[in-house]
């Protein structure tokens, strides 16, 4: 049997536990449409006794919410306000949906934009370990490795011996 969208809304309100009178009026429902409905819920369609006996018999029907974690009240609003009959709240519907999505997406930038943030403090950090390495074994004049032979002393620019050593030599 085919859903359309006020049955489905209205099967969505009475399994979120709204009394079936409230979405009788806030759908504007015919008896069909209504027992449509609960067949979706799979809740005893209504007796056609009076009003106020049918009334009685329907919130007697009507399911309590299984827990806040199984429906998702947002969407349910949302579902709700997107299948009204009325424009403005469908345009309304539209936007915060869009709203929502655009959250959403800025959230998991903002996500991704941090861990790569903490990357690269952290590649940072090993970087700067490595610089204090490297010019302690510059300044020192010893090797990196213990294994290494000591370094050659300093030539002059060019690879050329200084005056000193020079002078050194000749003496």
């Amino acid at each position: 049997m085919p859903v359309n969208a006020f049955t489905a809304t209205a099967s969505s309100m009475l399994k979120n536990g709204d009394s079936p009178e409230h979405v009788r009026e806030a759908l504007g429902l015919s008896e069909t449409e209504f027992a449509e409905a609960l067949q979706h819920t799979e809740m005893p369609a209504p007796a056609a006794a009076d009003t106020e006996d049918s009334a009685s018999t329907l919130e007697a029907a009507a399911p309590a919410p299984a827990s806040t974690t199984d429906v998702d009240p947002i969407e349910a609003l949302l579902a709700w306000a997107e299948n009204h009959s009325a424009a403005t709240i469908r345009n309304r519907a539209t936007r915060v949906r869009s709203d929502l999505t655009e959250l959403t997406e800025r959230r998991a930038s903002d996500a991704a934009h941090s861990a790569a943030e903490a990357r690269v403090a952290k590649a940072k950090a090993e970087l700067e370990a490595a610089q204090a390495q490297l010019h302690k074994v510059k300044v020192g004049g010893r090797a990196a490795t213990e294994d290494q032979a000591p370094m050659a002393p300093a030539r002059g620019p060019g690879g050329k011996r200084s005056n000193d050593e020079l002078a050194a030599i000749r003496t």
